[in-house]
């Protein structure tokens, strides 16, 4: 079933989006070449210790069928060798180096791993060696889509001192399709972390995993935290758009903020229906401001979603009204300042500065705002803050804006929006 707070649409997108690459290839041809040459001394003394000739030819006839990629029947050559009552640690060295190489070519890994410990117990084995064998069987594993086994030698992996980025990104994946969503978060998380720490992009699949682990586990609020770190490290358009629909879409989302919403959505481009401008538009002139739905009409049309299709007239018709309204609006703007510095508080120098705001003069609307909050009593003061906010980056001014956001700490939908207006400008998930 469907959580209430995903979309069919966010299912389809993070529940799928699997095509993490797995970077190592067993049966590497660089692999069998530096492992399986020591096998030579089944062909001649060694400063090791000496091959026997019975032991020899199983081993000889094996190594020719892995040079020839012929795992399976290495592995029956193999058999033949164990079937020799006495061998030295040597020989036993060498059998089980083969057998490991074999093994993991014919897709084996419960028989690699067993010839691992072997050579690993017995000190057979350089730490590069481990490295690049542990790699190859937590390879193996997954193959066969064995993935306890697989995120146990990848974890062996990392205990042996490995770091690569490649491991870390299977280990995320091996435990996502086992069902572990708690310990595939963590593990993506920590993945993502690992990009970062190598100076790296981490892949837009990695931040996809995290929010499908959260829609998996049904919380709504680890998704938001991964839907923030996905937009901010690829803020496409409908990324944004559904990360500006889980704030919006919380419970108890006040109204008084929808006009918030959609200045959000048209500074990000994510308003692509004739019904958001329409609505965008209608929600400005009930709120006294005009020039702004003016501007957002205008927008509209310049876009080529409004004038056009069985609503084209009505389109008109708003446009004519925000013309007018902005027409009758303008010449009492000086008027409207000069009340609202006679009024106690300063709501109404912050309404002022809006409306300065919706006809483009944005150093005018920040100063508006800025000497109403600092006059106090102002009605729903953050958002105040949050409109300042809006303001000083439509002037271009960042570092201010980023000032004005970061200074709401209500912790309600009023901060959610300042989140993502700082997302917006840094391109960081905010803390």
């Amino acid at each position: 079933m469907t959580s209430p707070f995903f979309s069919s649409r966010t299912l389809g997108r993070f529940g799928l989006g699997l095509g993490l690459a797995c970077a190592v290839a067993v049966s590497s041809p660089i692999l069998l070449h530096e492992m399986a040459s020591p096998a030579h001394a089944a062909e001649e003394d060694s400063k090791a210790g000496k091959v026997s000739p019975e032991i020899g030819k199983p081993l000889q006839a094996a190594q020719a069928a892995i040079k020839e990629r012929k795992f399976s029947e290495a592995l029956v050559r193999l058999k033949e060798a164990d079937a020799v009552a006495t061998k030295s640690p040597y020989e036993i060295g060498i059998l089980e180096q083969l057998r490991l190489i074999a093994a993991i070519g014919a897709e084996e890994p419960a028989v690699a791993a067993k010839a691992y410990d072997v050579l690993a117990n017995a000190g057979g084995l350089a730490p590069a060696q481990k490295l690049q064998f542990i790699q190859a069987i937590a390879n193996a594993d997954y193959k066969i889509k064995d993935y306890g086994a697989t995120a146990t030698w990848v974890n062996r992996y990392f205990q042996a001192g490995g770091n690569d980025l490649a491991m870390h990104t299977l280990l995320s994946q091996t435990y996502y399709l086992n069902n572990d969503f708690v310990n595939a978060a963590k593990a993506t998380s920590d993945t993502i972390d690992a990009y970062e720490h190598a100076g790296t992009q981490p892949p837009e699949t990695l931040y996809q995993l995290l929010t499908s682990c959260a829609v998996k586990q049904n919380d709504k609020k680890a998704y938001a935290a991964a839907l923030e770190k996905l937009v901010a490290a690829y803020p496409k358009p409908e990324y944004w758009a559904d990360l500006v629909h889980q704030v919006a879409a919380k419970p108890g989302f006040p109204d008084r903020l929808s006009l918030d919403v959609y200045r959000l959505q048209f500074a990000i481009g994510a308003l692509t229906t004739a019904a958001q401008y329409m609505e965008f538009a209608e929600l400005a002139i009930q709120a006294g401001l005009p020039a702004e739905a003016k501007a957002v009409v205008d927008k509209g049309y310049q876009a080529g979603v409004l004038g056009s299709g069985a609503e084209a007239e009505r389109h008109g018709r708003l446009r004519d009204m925000a013309k007018r309204s902005t027409d009758a609006d303008q010449p009492t703007l000086a008027s409207a300042e000069a009340e609202a510095n006679k009024k106690p508080d300063g709501t109404a120098l912050v309404n002022t500065g809006l409306d300065f705001y919706g006809y483009g003069q944005y150093d005018k609307a920040a100063a508006l705002i800025q000497a109403g909050i600092a006059k106090g009593n102002v009605k729903n003061p953050d958002d105040a803050k949050l409109h300042l906010g809006i303001v000083l980056l439509a002037a271009g001014n960042k570092a201010k804006a980023l000032e004005a956001f970061k200074s709401i700490k209500s912790g309600d939908a009023v901060n959610d929006l300042a989140r993502l207006w700082i997302i917006k400008i840094t391109g960081h998930a905010a803390s």
